[in-house]
């Protein structure tokens, strides 16, 4: 059984007599068969839970368990785990079998037909048959991470550990190489937990993704439901390429509804969307989607805005605006054409707004409509 659960786990380390929290209470359930993955900035403390899990750091504090037994205080080799690394960590002076089957021959009783076996077997699976009699030095980096991933995959483990494993390939191979581990994944139903501080990687690989800052978890659940709802402003910036916009406010209520004051314009909020705010501050952060903000027809009372920069992208074209002392950018079709210098008017549509308490950072509303979770209008907070 692949089960992992992380309970209040703690790591911290000495440095010139200061302590550091490298991670801080961390609690996560990881089934058996998902792929979760751990993502944030550099620094949040995501290749250090790795290495707990793995035995390679001891914990602070706190416990770890794979299966129905607790490993916190167990040797790696103890704790059924593989591991693929930044580096591939290949022998130099060995052939790709080899590599492939020299943790077997340390760590087992196999026989050596047993050992070319799984390793043939390993091979296939990846496309890596023509390959096992050259060493790293004659091989690509595509080809390098496939030796990697099958050294791994011979061990036959409960739990897969990948730390930033394509962050070394150029950007082409390491979209393949995403749509490659994600369908071995589906076919080993092996339990992984999958480090990156790529958001791409994160969105498209998780069954779910855990959100880290300064060691502490920030948010957890599926990409979607962590792109559409977030818990706080930092996953809300963390999450999304381009960046959610932020614009400071003000909320005032009056007889006639609420109204979010700016420095650059107001912003009407209709009674549905009051009644949504699960907490009553003034203070607050009015975040939108690029992709949600439109360029506004005849028909809309739209808010001005002078275009400073476009970046077309193909399908997309992100325009940087500035609407007073307030910048933001939007995504709009790439069809569609505006040159530096230029006026338009922009929609910001009021089912797709988010609201942050200022002070707190925390959500109080997030969008309507989208997929990912079954009650969206209400955030988790």
């Amino acid at each position: 059984m692949g089960h992992v659960a992380l309970r209040e786990l703690t790591k911290t380390f000495e440095k010139d007599g200061n302590e550091i929290v490298a991670v801080s209470d961390l609690g996560i359930e990881i089934e058996d068969g998902e792929f979760l993955v751990l993502v944030g900035p550099s620094g949040c403390g995501k290749s250090t839970t790795l290495r707990c899990i793995a035995g390679l750091e001891r914990t602070t504090d706190g416990e770890i368990w794979i299966g129905d037994g607790e490993v916190t205080d167990e040797k790696p080799k103890n704790r059924d785990i593989a591991m693929v690394f930044q580096n591939y960590a290949l022998y130099p002076h060995m052939t790709a079998r080899e590599n492939m089957s020299f943790g077997l021959k340390m760590t087992t009783n196999l026989s050596s037909g047993e050992i070319d076996e799984r390793v043939d077997d390993a091979a296939e699976m990846m496309g890596i048959e023509e390959l096992l009699e050259k060493t790293p030095g004659e091989l690509s980096g595509g080809q390098q991470q496939r030796v990697a991933l099958g050294r791994a995959i011979v061990r036959d483990p409960a739990v897969f550990l990948m730390d930033e494993p394509l962050s070394n390939l150029d950007a082409k191979l390491r979209a393949s190489m995403r749509t490659e581990l994600q369908d071995l994944q589906q076919k080993l139903d092996v339990t992984t937990v999958y480090v990156t501080h790529d958001q791409t990687e994160a969105m498209t690989m998780g069954d779910r993704i855990a959100i880290l800052n300064a060691g502490e978890l920030c948010q957890i659940g599926s990409p979607l439901e962590c792109y559409h709802y977030p818990d706080s402003r930092f996953v809300a910036s963390f999450i999304g390429s381009p960046s959610m916009n932020f614009i400071d406010g003000k909320i005032e209520h009056a007889d006639e509804g609420a109204t979010i004051r700016t420095s650059a314009f107001e912003y009407a909020l209709g009674e549905e969307t009051v009644d949504r705010i699960t907490d009553p501050v003034t203070d607050v952060v009015l975040g939108i989607r690029p992709e949600d903000i439109r360029v506004a027809t005849g028909a809309d009372d739209g808010i001005r805005a002078d275009v400073s920069v476009t970046e077309p992208v193909g399908e997309r074209t992100y325009v940087y605006l500035d609407i007073g002392d307030v910048s933001c950018t939007a995504s709009i079709p790439g069809d569609s054409t505006y040159e530096p210098g230029e006026t338009i008017e922009i929609v910001i549509p009021e089912d797709r707004i988010h609201l942050f308490d200022r002070d707190t950072d925390e959500a109080i509303l997030n969008r309507i409509g989208a997929i990912g979770r079954d009650e969206p209008s209400v955030p988790n907070v």
